[in-house]
């Protein structure tokens, strides 16, 4: 069953070049269950919840499906998924991603939290700086652009509205908040390390751009 919920989602993810295809489903889901054993968590809730977390993304297919989770339940249906499971699966659908958190959202089940937490991870270290460069050039923004700086007032409203003015500023507006965000000590503990990567990279950044300014910056943010 996991597998053909897994090509159905390959179906639909797979030409994405977002940062949010398959490579990045297949980190979350390898993550999650990693969690998951250190946790003892359901294993199956986990690797559903881990390949449909990103079939109904607003960014990807509008906000009717994310409210609805349209492609999710269809996958479900398709696969013959237990109707008692399905419910915990949407569950947690509901209340994963950041702009969910922005909202006060969030996870209330152990696999929820969990896959909530490997997501979040995901976007942290080497893979997140990649995949937050890779969705600024889809929507053509700059990595870097010394001039503009991050918005330090977030909420949900600003965040979904448009895509982040660079690469940097998203990272500032979102990618290192994240560690503070984990949901369990699996996550807590895995995200320290890919935070510091971020905030590493960043002060190697501006020191190559000679922008003492941002150094400044991201002094003052990490305070």
């Amino acid at each position: 069953m996991i597998d053909n919920v897994k090509q159905e989602v390959i179906k639909l993810l797979d030409k994405d070049n977002s940062g949010h295809g398959m490579d990045h489903i297949n980190r979350v889901l390898d993550l999650s269950l990693k969690f998951a054993e250190k946790e003892n968590a359901n294993e199956q809730v986990v690797a559903l919840i881990a390949l449909l977390h990103d079939v109904d993304d607003y960014k990807l297919f509008g906000m009717e499906n994310a409210e609805k989770l349209i492609n999710a339940k269809k996958i479900m249906d398709n696969c013959n998924v237990d109707n008692d499971i399905q419910k915990q699966v949407c569950d947690a659908l509901n209340n994963i991603g950041y702009s969910k958190r922005l909202k006060g959202h969030c996870p209330t089940t152990l696999e929820g939290k969990i896959v909530s937490d490997a997501d979040m991870c995901d976007a942290l270290g080497a893979n997140g700086i990649l995949r937050v460069y890779t969705y600024s050039m889809k929507n053509g923004k700059p990595f870097f652009d010394r001039n503009i700086f991050p918005i330090e007032d977030m909420n949900a409203e600003k965040y979904t509205r448009k895509c982040a003015d660079s690469s940097v500023c998203h990272i500032f507006e979102k990618t290192l908040k994240l560690k503070d965000l984990m949901l369990t000590d699996s996550g807590k503990e895995e995200s320290k390390n890919r935070h510091q990567i971020v905030v590493d990279f960043l002060y190697h950044l501006f020191n190559e751009e000679n922008a003492s300014e941002w150094t400044e910056y991201l002094n003052n943010y990490l305070k």
